[in-house]
């Protein structure tokens, strides 16, 4: 419900990335296919890619940091209104909250995945620092940014609403199904959201966003699948409240879930020869031409 990084020195210019490799990190694979004639300039294709400058450390993590706090503000903030407008229906403010959520985080992939991979998720970074896409260094980056952006986030959403800026959540969330539930909602996120990067990298947006909003409805806990989402929540007491004492499970089977997901996932979904032959840092930063399925 709620619910890479490589310093770049070399390469001035190199090919956007797509906005599909945004949840796991990976580029789409090269266009390895040659031409039948390769001696004939007339029938050669032009490359019409647009390139962009390799995203410096700080804008990634600053990338990072903005999404996830937008996030957070999308799905405490429609929370609240939801719970206002809903004269109590519970079913109707959970179905305004997912639909909200859905909409806001295909945006926000779409939109900020080129700069920074559009994790906006610290066990979407741990999958990318277990399939070797980031270094310890920079996962723990791109952590911090998430956290400080989710703390930022419910601040900018009870702004909005004239609430305390922090306010300890109150509502109750734990038990074996409801961290069964995270387990469930994180593996199938990271694991379907790596799976669709490896073959149609331009549907991850609408991918993780629609597994996001059904996420709300087939969980019983309403599918967080994001730890820094959690801990924001342990923030606010509100529609989308948890209980700080509960955060604690729901983290660690989150984490579980990315883990199992992204050993499963890679061996299930390899990536492509030509993408798992170039570097980890070069995959990351997108110096891969899109396929022609995208």
């Amino acid at each position: 419900m709620r619910p890479a990084i490589q310093a770049c020195h070399s390469i001035p210019a190199v090919r956007s990335l797509h906005p599909g490799a945004a949840l796991t990190g990976f580029a789409p694979a090269r266009n390895t296919a040659r031409s039948q004639f390769p001696h004939d300039s007339a029938r050669a294709m032009p490359d019409t890619t647009p390139t962009m400058r390799t995203p410096t450390t700080a804008r990634r993590l600053v990338a990072e940091g903005l999404g996830t706090a937008l996030l957070i503000a999308i799905v405490v903030g429609s929370g609240i209104r939801a719970e206002r407008l809903a004269a109590g229906d519970t079913a109707l403010a959970l179905l305004c909250n997912a639909l909200a959520t859905g909409a806001g985080l295909v945006a926000l992939l779409v939109s900020l995945g080129p700069v920074s991979g559009g994790h906006f998720n610290p066990v979407v970074t741990l999958s990318n620092l277990i399939q070797g896409n980031l270094s310890p260094r920079e996962a723990l980056g791109y952590v911090l940014a998430q956290l400080s952006g989710a703390v930022f986030g419910v601040m900018a959403a009870h702004a909005m609403f004239g609430l305390p800026l922090l306010a300890a959540a109150t509502q109750a969330r734990t038990g074996p199904p409801m961290w069964w539930s995270e387990f469930l909602a994180t593996f199938g996120l990271i694991g379907l959201g790596l799976a669709t990067s490896r073959h149609r990298p331009g549907l991850v947006p609408f991918v993780v966003a629609g597994y996001i909003t059904a996420g709300y409805w087939f969980t019983s806990s309403t599918s967080f699948a994001n730890p820094a989402l959690t801990i924001a929540c342990a923030l606010t007491d509100t529609f989308t409240g948890i209980r700080a004492i509960d955060a604690s499970m729901f983290i660690l089977a989150q984490i579980f879930g990315s883990a199992n997901a992204a050993l499963l996932f890679q061996w299930l979904c390899p990536a492509p020869m030509a993408a798992a032959s170039s570097p980890p840092a070069q995959r990351w930063q997108g110096r891969t031409e899109l396929t022609s399925a995208d």
